[in-house]
Order: C-alpha cells, then structure tokens, then sequence
C-alpha cells in the first residue's frame, strides 16, 4: 500500500479542520500549543517510516505514554489485573466518583486512577519507573535523543492535586504500595515525555507486530499484545472510546497534549498530533484524520 500518497491526501483533506477545538488548557505548559500544528506518520511492520506535515516535531505524550507502562508492567509478569479493571469507565478521566463505589479499583488502566496503579506496579518492579519507561521508548523508537520536559512536568505537578487525590484514596484501601509523592513524581515525568508523531509511531511497532520488539526480541505473549490492543479499542480514547471505534475502528490511545496512536494488527501503527481538542480531551483533527485512513484504506480490525 502506498502509505505517502494516503497521509498526503489526508493532509488535503483535514486542512479545512486543523485548528479546531482548544489546546489543554488546564495545564499551562500545553495551554500555549499552536492548535494549527498537524503530523501524522505510519509505520509498517518492518520499521519503513512514512509522515506528514508536523511529523518529525516533539510534543507531550501525556497519556499515550500509558500503553507503554502497561506494556512494561505485563512483560514483567505481574499479576495487574487483579488491582485494575478492563472495562470502560462512562466518566471522565480523572473522576473520583467510580473509585468510591468500587473499593479504590479503577475500571481500566487508561484512566487516571489506573494509570496510577500501573506506575506503582512499575515503580515496584524497577525501583525508577519514568526512567525505565524513557529508556524503552529511546530503545523501540530507535531515537536516544528522547527526554523530558521539565517545564511541563512542573506544570503538571503544580497543578495535579486531582491525580493526587486519586492517589491517597486508591492508597487507603492498599492499591498503593509507594508513597505517593514518589508516585506522583515518576507519573507527573512519565506524562512529559515529549516524542514526534515518528517516534511513537515506531515505539508502538510491537503492538502491530504481535508482541515483538523493534529488534526482533518477545515483549509480549501474542495474547497480552491482544490484551493491550483489546483495552486501547474500548477504554483508549477516555468516555469517547464508543464513538472511537465506530468512526476509526482502530485500538487507539490519546493524550491530552493532542497525540493520538492507532494500531492496525499486522500491518502498521500510526501517530497524528494536532493540539486543537474536543471537550473529552481527544485531538478533533486527530480523530478525523484517523477516520479518513480506515475509510481510504479499509484497514481496521472490523
């Protein structure tokens, strides 16, 4: 398939949408992206690169990073299910309510609370969880250049007395095990990564590529790597993950600072960054751009 030639008629295609819908603003570090910016890349199984307008410049990962700490955490063979859910949650992403009515068990890792327990997970398998995660991405993006971005973690930390809340309530009932400033810490760092639209595209290549890694080594059974893409398709895209997948049908991941990763099993992954989002965090231009793909391509997984 002639992947260049598709994200080229995409880009035409979006042109008229990007710079809808409004960067994070409750996050200042994020509040001042140009919502006008758009990339998009693919990448194939065999590791071949294709993009698009801003696909080679950084952004936040924000929560996209999520699926590569669940990756890690299963990999390593822990028994996570049993502290997170794998259902939907039909609320916001860092809503407190679900918690109390379900004894501090968050409904899937993708939200905040279970993103939370998931770095606790890997905090207590590594003893450094965000460096563990950084240097995974470096290693499958093939970039070692990748970093963090202070100033956002900053930001995030400054103003994260929400995810803090998460924290101490999942604690009282014993699904904390570090203390929760360290916690914090290593999930306020892990959300600041800053990655191209080419680099998670690649990172995110053993999902496409049924549990191997970018140089050829097992991350993952076949059957967590279809785990993983199952809980993306249904929990991924925060309480729009419904509409997600009847517009895309695709396992998807978004974050807040406007990335969006998609996977296509066996074929490619993809990445599309555009900061302009809707009122549940995901990138409008994003979503629509990865609606246009399945629907030129009729690549989905339905």
């Amino acid at each position: 398939m002639d992947y260049q030639s598709v994200l080229e008629r995409i880009a035409r295609d979006m042109a008229p949408q990007i710079g809808s819908g409004r960067p994070a603003e409750y996050i200042p570090a994020l509040a001042s992206v140009d919502p006008r910016r758009f990339g998009m890349a693919i990448a194939d199984v065999d590791g071949k690169v294709y993009g698009v307008g801003d696909w080679q410049r950084p952004f936040s990962t924000q929560s996209i990073t999520k699926v590569f700490t669940l990756a890690l955490v299963l990999a390593a063979g822990d028994d996570l299910w049993e502290r997170v859910g794998r259902e939907p949650s039909g609320n916001p992403f860092n809503s407190l309510v679900q918690l109390e009515y379900e004894n501090g068990i968050p409904r899937n890792p993708f939200i905040n609370a279970g993103a939370l327990v998931v770095t606790d997970r890997l905090q207590t398998l590594t003893g450094d969880a965000s460096s563990e995660l950084l240097e995974f991405l470096r290693q499958e993006s093939g970039n070692p250049g990748l970093a963090f971005d202070p100033e956002v973690a900053e930001s995030e930390s400054a103003h994260g007395d929400r995810n803090a809340a998460l924290a101490h309530f999942m604690a009282s009932y014993g699904n904390i095990t570090n203390p929760v400033s360290t916690l914090l810490d290593h999930y306020f760092w892990q959300c600041a990564i800053e990655m191209s639209c080419a680099d998670l595209a690649l990172a995110a290549r053993f999902l496409a590529r049924h549990g191997l890694r970018a140089d050829g080594s097992r991350l993952l059974t076949r059957s967590e790597a279809k785990q993983i893409n199952a809980v993306m398709l249904t929990c991924g895209t925060y309480d729009a993950a419904g509409e997600f997948a009847h517009r895309v049908g695709l396992p998807g991941k978004s974050g807040v600072g406007g990335g969006i990763v998609a996977v296509v099993p066996g074929r490619c992954t993809l990445c599309v960054w555009s900061p302009g989002l809707d009122e549940r965090g995901n990138s409008v231009a994003g979503v629509t751009a990865l609606d246009r793909f399945t629907t030129l391509t009729g690549l989905s997984v339905f």
